[in-house]
């Protein structure tokens, strides 16, 4: 195995980014994009893209049950397109397999010790599996920062490659915790070894230890996706997680995943927002 090709592969790329450059041109996309796509069609467009995410320590057998009769409820009431996924611990993926009624709803399951990512890759790949087994559609899994933060890129990357080999038909998901990351140039690396290595998507963040997603960091991923689609054709989703409750901030991550990527991404099979409460305020903005 060429041990190098990690290495290689980043030098097809121009890494560098600079952040002042990214914030400039992030507001120069809001000022000029965000109202025209600020409308009752876009609101509707981002509910059909919310994973809608229960991960609290208190969750219970209970409690995802009526999470998902909410779900279920939706369906039919309204011309609206229901939510792309809910997303539970892996512990509840038979009871949501069992709830779940609604059509074209994914379960979308956390694994690999989230949400730090610091356990044994056997018990990554093993809990994959299980969530896969007991009915997950789709995974989402934290980077290793400890490797990325080394730049043991090959284990990383190989970690990476054998949680999606374990997926089989399931989509993955890989939290870049850009919180954490903070750099605007490692952000970019981390997404084009994330997407080497098999992601289906990249994500922002967990939402639960560090900050949230950021419009510069959205940016830097999505450009990251652009680019790497150009190269190999290959289409990556990107999800922005980590803060998003409110309808005006749900329509800023929209209108840069259209500027840099363009529509043909901005519906739930390469867009998504992880949220708990944004699609009760999407509602409401709806109905006025």
């Amino acid at each position: 195995m060429n041990t190098n090709k990690y290495l290689d592969t980043l030098k097809e790329y121009k890494l560098e980014v600079d952040s002042f450059k990214v914030a400039e041109t992030v507001q120069d996309i809001i000022d000029l994009e965000f109202k025209s796509n600020n409308n009752k069609e876009v609101y509707k467009t981002i509910y059909s893209c919310i994973d809608l995410t229960t991960l609290k320590s208190t969750d219970t057998k209970e409690s995802i049950w009526k999470f998902i009769e909410d779900v279920n409820d939706f369906d039919g009431s309204t011309d609206m397109e229901n939510v792309a996924a809910i997303c539970i611990y892996p512990n509840f993926v038979e009871v949501a397999e069992e709830a779940l009624t609604a059509e074209n709803v994914k379960i979308a399951c956390v694994t690999g010790g989230f949400p730090s990512s610091q356990t044994f890759p056997e018990i990554k790949v093993a809990e994959t599996a299980l969530a896969v087994a007991n009915g997950a559609n789709e995974i989402d899994i934290v980077l290793n920062l400890g490797l990325f933060l080394d730049e043991a890129y090959e284990e990383l990357c190989e970690e990476i490659d054998e949680i999606k080999e374990s997926c089989r038909e399931a989509k993955l998901k890989v939290i870049l915790e850009t919180g954490a990351i903070k750099s605007l140039t490692k952000i970019k690396i981390a997404s084009i070894l994330s997407m080497y290595s098999g992601a289906d998507f990249i994500k922002t963040s967990t939402g639960k230890t560090y900050e949230g997603a950021t419009l510069e960091a959205a940016y830097v991923m999505c450009s990251s996706i652009k680019e790497y689609y150009e190269k190999t054709g290959r289409k990556i989703g990107f999800k922005a997680s980590g803060g998003i409750s409110d309808t005006k901030t749900a329509v800023e991550y929209y209108t840069i995943v259209k500027s840099v990527l363009g529509e043909e991404w901005c519906n739930k099979d390469l867009f998504r927002i992880g949220a708990s409460t944004l699609t009760k305020n999407l509602l409401k903005d709806i109905q006025k």
